[in-house]
């Protein structure tokens, strides 16, 4: 029985899945939006989450100790301490109305080559500033 299991294992070992979806949390930070299969999506959205409401902590926190320890929580996933810095002080602030639902998942086709099911994940804010900027 599956109880309380939650992990899709993607077709990968542990160590190259966990890797995998850093790297991905990387990217979607770094370029506001990714394309990639479904499945990786949906699997990395809740990592994107955790490092968001993290980061929006640690910035709006007032107890330095705290937010000390949350920037290198979320340091773990990226192991740079400029991208953990530019995340909490830079991307963070942009959610800071919101409690959740940081990003969005679009089905955008299929790929080419395998016909796997592709989509878009973004941050949802970046997209909205974007639409906000070009109507003016």
């Amino acid at each position: 029985m599956r109880h309380r299991v939650k992990t899709n294992k993607l077709s990968r070992y542990a160590s190259h899945r966990k890797a995998l979806l850093k790297n991905l949390a990387r990217e979607v930070f770094e370029h506001g939006s990714i394309i990639t299969t479904t499945a990786k999506a949906k699997a990395v959205r809740p990592l994107v989450e955790k490092i968001l409401t993290k980061a929006k902590e640690a910035k709006t926190t007032d107890n330095k100790d705290r937010s000390v320890a949350l920037r290198r929580q979320i340091n773990r996933y990226f192991n740079d301490r400029k991208f953990t810095n530019k995340v909490v002080d830079e991307i963070a602030p942009v959610f800071e109305n919101r409690n959740s639902g940081y990003t969005r998942i679009l089905k955008i086709g299929f790929r080419r080559g395998d016909a796997a099911e592709s989509s878009l994940l973004q941050l949802v804010e970046n997209i909205e500033k974007k639409e906000n900027e070009e109507e003016k």
